[in-house]
């Protein structure tokens, strides 16, 4: 089964976002156990695993332009696009709200930061898997 490029890209951001900021969640949570709690400690990790999804996703999408033979974005795409948006975005507002929430009890701020970038990271995979289901299944 052929797939157009829209669903490629959902695989490559959704394969890209698990081993990449998997990989920084990792060692994040590494660096916290041994007793890292200044957040400037985690700012050249994180850096690097931004660089690393960058370039991980540039060549797959080149990778994805390549494999795909010419098709043009049509409704259905923006309507795949609008829906799985739409259906992830509450994941960040909740992740909003629980970190104001841990900041107001004085929870340590590399946690409340792990916590703004984990929901950031749920939604975007709910996102990206919502669209590989709605291209596979419909909507």
């Amino acid at each position: 089964m052929d797939t157009g490029f829209e669903e490629k890209s959902a695989w490559i951001q959704l394969i890209a976002l698990i081993v990449v900021l998997g990989g920084y969640f990792f060692v994040a949570l590494q660096m916290h156990t041994a007793g890292v709690h200044d957040i400037r400690a985690y700012v050249p990790v994180f850096a690097v695993s931004v660089i690393l999804l960058v370039i991980v996703m540039v060549f797959g999408h080149i990778a994805a332009v390549a494999m795909t033979r010419n098709d043009d974005r049509d409704e259905r795409d923006n309507v795949i696009a609008w829906r799985s948006e739409y259906l992830s975005s509450w994941v960040v507002a909740v992740g909003v709200l629980a970190a104001i929430t841990a900041m107001v009890f004085g929870i340590n701020t590399v946690l409340v930061a792990h916590g703004l970038l984990l929901s950031l990271l749920a939604s975007e995979l709910l996102s990206s898997s919502l669209k590989i289901i709605f291209y596979r299944h419909g909507f």
